[in-house]
């Protein structure tokens, strides 16, 4: 896994789909918004634009795969939390991300078809655990959905200055029911998970060497580039541009 803790422990959504083979240890995952447990030989997909984190536990080990969202359309189009207890399929997954692995490696000729057509057997893998019945997908209730269709409102808008009432009030709910709903669900509250994300957002801009921060503030639906950096102050214990400095020198520390 990446070397800074935040880039998975915030809750975030990313542009590209992700898989990541659980293969020792335990950990906890968010998903739209429901908090679930995972161990070895757990297969988390997520396709592109679906807001999760991440909390590894202290022996946990993962493999993970990225690839570009629209790169094959097998891919399937919802998370998927698969609980894999046949010794073949677990070793057909590890085989073919080592084979990827190997491609990356080796950088030989028509390297991208290749890792295009290992993506398609990944896809073809995911649909067949899910009829060998593997899928982890217990039937929704109120409160769930509720917890999804919040989530998916803080990936569409959590760069605008919309707060969490604004979204309770979107969802028709009152903010103290989705308070209660959210932190049943995910262990967080509607305004952590919000929080969450703008945050990660912020600390993945300022790991860049631009925009400016004050332009980092505008993007993130701040009134000002103070009370930005007041946010950032608040929840790293570090000011904006020493945040971009630490990671324009070396690896970002647990913060």
């Amino acid at each position: 896994m990446q070397p800074a803790p935040w880039r998975f422990t915030l809750a975030h959504d990313r542009p590209t789909n992700l898989l990541i083979w659980f293969t020792r240890g335990q950990g906890r995952v968010m998903v739209n918004g429901l908090r679930r447990g995972v161990s070895a030989h757990a297969a988390l997909y997520l396709p592109a634009g679906t807001l999760f984190a991440l909390d590894p536990g202290p022996q946990a080990q993962a493999l993970m795969v990225e690839s570009p969202a629209g790169l094959t359309g097998r891919l399937p189009r919802e998370p998927l939390l698969l609980r894999v207890r046949d010794g073949l399929a677990q070793a057909e997954l590890t085989g073919t991300i080592d084979a990827m692995t190997r491609e990356l490696a080796q950088n030989r000729p028509l390297m991208a078809d290749a890792l295009e057509a290992h993506i398609r057997l990944i896809a073809v893998w995911l649909h067949r655990q899910v009829a060998a019945g593997a899928l982890d997908a217990p039937k929704p209730d109120a409160a769930q959905r509720l917890a999804r269709r919040f989530a998916r409102l803080v990936v569409q808008d959590f760069r605008t200055p919309r707060v969490m009432a604004d979204y309770a009030a979107a969802l028709d709910v009152t903010p103290t029911h989705l308070t209660r709903v959210l932190r049943r669900a995910s262990g967080r509250t509607a305004a952590d998970l919000l929080t969450d994300r703008k945050l990660h957002e912020a600390r993945r801009l300022l790991a860049l060497p631009a925009p400016p921060v004050k332009d980092v503030a505008a993007m993130l639906g701040f009134q000002s580039a103070a009370y930005f950096t007041r946010f950032i102050r608040n929840h790293t214990a570090h000011s904006p541009s020493a945040l971009r400095k630490r990671a324009q020198t070396g690896p970002a520390k647990a913060t």
